[in-house]
């Protein structure tokens, strides 16, 4: 089932990825990154609603413009009126605009200048101390986004960590990551640089799982606490 991309998509595709992660053995079956998504360029650039553009006319100085995408996806510019940006790159804008403004011009030569970005952003999500939507920063690492989210709780399952990115038909496509191994340099994690709309989650480790378990079918039985006072039981945390 394919992924619709929208103002909104951390809170969507995390919806999804934990509808499919529910059971901690299919995180295992997840594939790790393909050598596709191990390289480290970032693919150009989308407008997004909330970006401010700027249109700058060579010949005719008149006509520049500083321009706020609205939340419809679309500016409003002289000569032209609405135009429908949000989606576009800002080659294709200015394509467009060529275009438009041709009828009214005599061969205008428009550059399109995005002056904020607001598309950006990538969610850390799970086992974290602060999940968080945040500004991807040039060459972000998912080791440096989860040290910006305040790093792993006890509870967290590192070795076991899932990206979710944005294919090639704006579907989501899940990866496994060893944020342990990423951490000392070693395997896919610590090549792999995020990618606007990435989501990075930590699902729980095996033994938070086993606590929670006791906590909810063995610690609340009626039956169980008529039995067991002043008796502890402790499960070792460690893996």
């Amino acid at each position: 089932m394919k992924l619709i991309i929208t103002n909104f998509p951390f809170i969507i595709a995390i919806s999804a990825l934990l509808a499919a992660c529910a059971a901690q053995q299919e995180l295992r079956n997840i594939p790790p990154p393909s050598p596709l998504e191990m390289v480290q360029s970032t693919p150009a650039y989308i407008i997004h609603p909330g970006d401010q553009l700027n249109i700058k006319f060579f010949y005719n100085p008149e006509l520049n413009e500083s321009v706020t995408v609205r939340p419809d996806g679309k500016i409003s510019l002289q000569l032209v009126d609405e135009v429908q940006v949000a989606g576009l790159q800002p080659a294709e804008l200015d394509e467009i605009l060529t275009r438009r403004y041709s009828q009214e011009l005599k061969k205008p030569t428009i550059t399109v200048i995005v002056a904020s970005f607001t598309g950006h952003r990538i969610y850390v999500g799970g086992e974290v101390n602060q999940q968080r939507e945040m500004l991807l920063s040039p060459g972000m690492t998912v080791v440096q986004a989860i040290f910006q989210a305040g790093g792993f709780r006890e509870t967290a399952s590192p070795e076991n960590a899932i990206l979710i990115r944005m294919g090639a038909e704006k579907e989501p496509i899940a990866m496994r990551l060893d944020i342990q191994d990423a951490m000392m340099g070693k395997g896919a994690g610590a090549k792999l640089v995020l990618r606007p709309y990435d989501i990075v989650y930590i699902p729980k480790s095996y033994i938070a799982e086993a606590n929670k378990w006791v906590n909810q079918y063995i610690e609340r039985l009626i039956l169980f606490r008529g039995f067991s006072a002043g008796v502890t039981y402790q499960i070792n945390k460690d893996r």
